[in-house]
């Protein structure tokens, strides 16, 4: 090898040895992964999900004495399911979550790679050190806690998720969406998901390792049922269907 061959190659080996190393994943891999975590008719990423929740809402901090266990809700999923495919992250409207008996609340994540589903609610629940209880979120905009706020609202006793596969500018990302039910983050209560105090406080005869399995299936309509109830009673037409909660459950979480 000449002098010059031995420069050119000198010189190479120092290039390529500050050039970073791209890694590309295989297709295959991917759609493999992206297929395991689809709800529909899997029942292990529905138990994840489910699991994962749970844990996480025994987790929080000050501990919770309304918390209720979560269970699937294959209605929600399918609700979720729809709006996944859209590919579109935006807010969607709360008819688009509307259950026979209530309303649900939603959570969205968008990823470049197929993430575990525990992953994703991890990253959901991590907002938690940006929230102290009792006080306002921020208003920060780089700030979020309405997704880790959700996913502990202590009514919420339903879950359903789904995940779709998008395209972005000839990239593939994948859109996480879950659903809850009932609805939480109300904003007269958002600084507060649940009642501070002893795990299964409000629930002594209907608790399971630190969750409460007493869930009101109703929801009222109104904001104001306590007064509605009150004022006229639940035998009156216009209270007892839009105010079902207060009306017909008495002992259950609501």
């Amino acid at each position: 090898m000449d002098v010059g061959m031995a420069v050119k190659f000198i010189l190479l080996l120092f290039v390529a040895a500050f050039v970073p190393v791209v890694t590309i994943r295989p297709l295959k891999l991917d759609r493999a992964l992206y297929n395991k975590l689809i709800t529909e008719s899997q029942t292990e990423p529905q138990e994840e999900i489910v699991n994962t929740h749970n844990a996480f809402r025994r987790k929080v901090s000050p501990p919770a004495r309304n918390m209720l266990k979560m269970s699937w809700s294959s209605a929600a999923a399918e609700n979720a399911r729809i709006l996944a495919r859209y590919c579109d992250k935006s807010d969607s409207d709360s008819l688009e979550r509307r259950l026979p008996n209530t309303f649900c609340g939603e959570n969205m994540l968008m990823e470049h790679y197929p993430s575990p589903w525990s992953k994703v609610i991890e990253i959901w629940f991590n907002e938690s050190k940006y929230f102290k209880y009792g006080e306002w979120p921020s208003t920060d905009d780089d700030i979020e806690t309405d997704h880790y706020t959700q996913m502990v609202w202590a009514s919420s006793y339903l879950v359903g998720c789904d995940v779709a596969a998008c395209r972005r500018q000839k990239a593939a990302t994948y859109l996480y969406v879950c659903h809850y039910c009932h609805e939480g983050n109300h904003q007269d209560t958002l600084n507060m998901p649940y009642k501070v105090g002893s795990a299964c406080n409000d629930c002594p005869n209907n608790c399971e390792d630190g969750l409460c399995t007493n869930p009101c299936i109703y929801y009222d309509e109104y904001n104001n049922c306590d007064k509605q109830v009150k004022l006229y009673g639940c035998l009156h037409p216009a209270v007892q269907p839009f105010c079902k909660a207060s009306c017909l459950c008495t002992t259950e979480i609501k």
